[in-house]
């Protein structure tokens, strides 16, 4: 018997990285797993990583996963996803995790107008509209669960002077996980009472995910590394708590396990 058996879970952007992680973990403890990504196959993408070999994994473990395939950057994609997992898992969504993200690294005044709309797009207004198409089934049967993943760039840059800020290139992605934070704690409130939980995880330190080896040289060499599953034992824990017994928080995945973590003077948390 696993702690999520019976349980029906969309995971976004779980082709690859942390949303793969979650999934799985999510998978081992009895949920049936909606995967949601735009790359479907392997070889379709420049990133390694596809719903189809997270599906396998799943499934050879004795897992339910199936895979719904969607561009998160499109709104009349969004529109279907909900749908659609219900309709192919049969049973409606009780747990949404919205982890699909991207990172443009630039300096704030140089980043073009299409990558910084993007963003918002996949971190901001997606999960925003999946959490207005999947949540009033759970306040309708009186349990949820939602996780949106965050990042310590939501942090605003302690200064001046900001010796560690200069560089770091990651001004429009903190306003996208700024604004995920809102949501997360404003959802909570509005929903309290109604057995729907609301909740905001990032990285406690760097995860190398493939996005983040894309971008790793905009990594600094003394950021943290967390232990790679850590996210997804934070994932677990927070998607399992009882109805309304944990909701509206914003935490980080080695201190909402209880585990130590020496963050340095970098506070990133690169997720993907």
């Amino acid at each position: 018997m696993g702690s999520m058996d019976g349980r029906v879970a969309i995971v976004t952007g779980a082709s690859r990285g942390i949303g793969e992680r979650i999934a799985e973990r999510l998978a081992a403890e009895g949920a049936a797993i909606a995967l949601v990504a735009r790359t479907a196959e392997p070889g379709t993408s420049v990133l390694p990583g596809s719903t189809a070999e997270v599906a396998e994994r799943i499934r050879a473990a004795g897992g339910r996963a199936e895979i719904v395939t969607a561009d998160l950057t499109d709104p009349a994609a969004v529109e279907t996803v909900v749908v659609r997992a219900e309709e192919t898992m049969g049973a409606p969504v009780d747990t949404l995790v919205n982890n699909a993200g991207v990172n443009f690294y630039g300096p704030l005044l140089q980043i073009p107008m299409r990558r910084y709309h993007l963003m918002f797009q996949l971190m901001v207004h997606t999960p925003f509209r999946l959490c207005q198409l999947a949540v009033p089934g759970m306040v309708e049967r009186g349990h949820g669960w939602v996780l949106n993943i965050t990042s310590k760039q939501a942090r605003h840059p302690k200064g001046p002077p900001y010796p560690d800020w200069a560089s770091d290139g990651c001004t429009p992605y903190g306003m996208c996980k700024v604004a995920l934070d809102r949501l997360t704690t404003g959802l909570a409130a509005e929903v309290a009472g109604t057995g729907v939980n609301v909740n905001a995880l990032g990285t406690s330190g760097l995860v190398m995910t493939p996005g983040v080896a894309v971008v790793s040289p905009h990594t600094p060499d003394n950021a943290p590394v967390e232990p790679d599953d850590a996210m997804a034992e934070a994932a677990l824990a927070l998607c399992t708590t009882a109805p309304g017994e944990r909701t509206g928080v914003i935490t980080y995945s080695m201190e909402s396990l209880g585990r130590p973590f020496a963050e340095g003077p970098w506070a990133l948390s690169a997720t993907f």
